[in-house]
This record gives structure tokens, C-alpha cells and sequence, in this order.
């Protein structure tokens, strides 16, 4: 990109501004949302939300990190951004909302 190689030693960081791509990680943060959107607004007996409405009992945790479940990111996502469960149902505000330029 721009004509610069690894012999010019320009860091990453620099030329992803110049590009103006948006961080991986915000992009991964949008898609969740997109998606977190799709299913709040589903009908409440389509089989996602149905498998949303489970809750795993009786699971023996292990000696190691906990897992992290699509809820608690979701959570931690809607609060960064400081959203609200039922601004999904406006699609367009949640899409301006929840959208990275880039």
C-alpha cells in the first residue's frame, strides 16, 4: 500500500491511518451487535432465541479461566458503547449506533 515495503520501516500503525482502515477489534465488536440486533428483534420462539432462554445447569467447571459466553460480551460491548437493549428495535438509530467508519 502507498509503495512502501519492509525495507522502509514504517509502522503498521501509520499506514492503516493513512489507509484509514478501522481496528479489527471494533470491527469484531460491530458484527456482534449487527447480530445481537438480528436476534433481539427474531420472533421469541425462532430457535436462536430459544437457545438464548437456556440456562446451562449442572455444568462442572474446570480448575482453568472461566469461559466467556456470547452474553457477557455483549454486555461488555453495549456498555463501551453505552447502548441499550431496546434501541435494537430501531434499526436504523442501532445501525448509526452501533456502526465503524472505516
Amino acid at each position: 500500500m502507498y509503495g512502501y515495503t519492509r525495507k522502509d520501516k514504517i509502522r503498521n500503525e501509520v499506514i492503516q491511518d493513512m489507509v484509514e482502515v478501522a481496528d479489527v477489534e471494533d470491527k469484531l465488536r460491530e458484527s456482534r451487535l449487527r447480530w445481537f440486533g438480528h436476534v433481539i428483534r427474531g420472533d421469541i420462539i425462532a430457535p436462536i432465541r430459544r437457545c438464548e432462554i437456556l440456562i446451562m445447569a449442572g455444568l462442572r467447571k474446570g480448575r482453568s479461566r472461566p469461559k466467556k459466553y456470547w452474553s457477557e460480551v455483549i454486555k461488555q460491548d453495549m456498555s463501551l458503547l453505552q447502548l441499550a437493549e431496546d434501541m435494537t428495535f430501531d434499526r436504523k438509530a442501532w445501525r448509526t449506533c452501533t456502526r465503524v467508519e472505516g
